[in-house]
């Protein structure tokens, strides 16, 4: 009885969980006349809130720009995570503890104490209004860093001296002995890192001051003072999360793998 009742317990909180999910593609589906109505199953199906959101805003341009902000933001913040926290893991060098503190340090400060001073260095580069603008201030995430490095403090250093004794460089330790047991470490913080990237609203609003720059910034356009075309409105947050629930579908066995791997010692 237990079992069963942790078992309800368990599909209720993801009943819960999903039910937002489902009402938004649900609103997305129904006929523009019928956007507010209240019933739990859209009938009959329509894609004209697509079809007009496609109409009214360039829809694959700002999603195509967002996959690419998101992706070169995770790719670089899981690069310069997984080399930071592999050099502060393996070797014990003058200073290590102070590193390890800027990092924390730096994961404390809030984004509105640096926004300004990143702002005017991108003026100054001339990256306003790029997407590289918006990716290079948040190449280095001290949320990785730490993460990383706390598995890697955990990490058989017989491995690693097993391959040293082999004559393999600290090069190839890295991505033939250690990263391949990170891999579901890295699959789960990638995909974080990337959900991030992809949510960001108000620094590439700063940077790229475009209305239809990125997806996030392209909901805004359908959001007035007049009242919000909840139609399209829906139909673009619809399409604004399907390609981060399709990388958790691709990547799911990594990430339960990360979660699972956490627990043992």
């Amino acid at each position: 009885m237990r079992r069963i009742a942790g078992h309800v317990v368990l599909g209720a909180l993801g009943l819960a969980c999903v039910l937002p999910i489902y009402w938004l593609y649900a609103a997305s589906l129904r006929r523009p006349g019928d956007v507010h109505d209240q019933s739990p199953l859209p009938w009959p199906l329509s894609l004209a809130n697509y079809t007009d959101a496609f109409a009214k805003t360039d829809i694959t341009g700002m999603l195509l720009n967002t996959t690419v902000i998101a992706a070169a933001s995770a790719v670089g913040q899981l690069l310069i995570a997984l080399f930071a926290s592999y050099a502060m893991a393996a070797w014990r060098f003058r200073g290590h503890r102070v590193a390890h503190l800027l990092f924390v340090g730096t994961w404390l400060v809030p984004f509105q104490v640096t926004m300004l001073p990143n702002y005017t260095l991108l003026a100054r580069l001339g990256l306003l209004e790029t997407l590289a603008g918006v990716v290079v201030p948040t190449l280095c995430s001290a949320l990785g860093v730490l993460l990383l490095r706390e598995h890697l403090l955990n990490f058989p250093k017989e491995l690693l001296e097993a391959a040293r004794m082999d004559g393999r460089s600290s090069w190839t330790i890295l991505w033939t002995v250690v990263v391949p047991v990170l891999r579901p470490v890295l699959a789960a913080l990638g995909i974080l890192l990337f959900i991030n990237a992809w949510n960001e609203y108000f620094w590439p609003a700063l940077v790229l001051q475009r209305s239809n720059a990125v997806i996030q910034l392209g909901i805004r356009s359908f959001m007035g003072t007049e009242g919000n075309d909840w139609g399209p409105l829906m139909a673009t947050a619809g399409l604004a999360s399907l390609p981060v629930l399709l990388l958790y579908l691709v990547l799911q066995r990594q990430i339960v793998n990360a979660f699972v791997r956490s627990g043992l010692k």
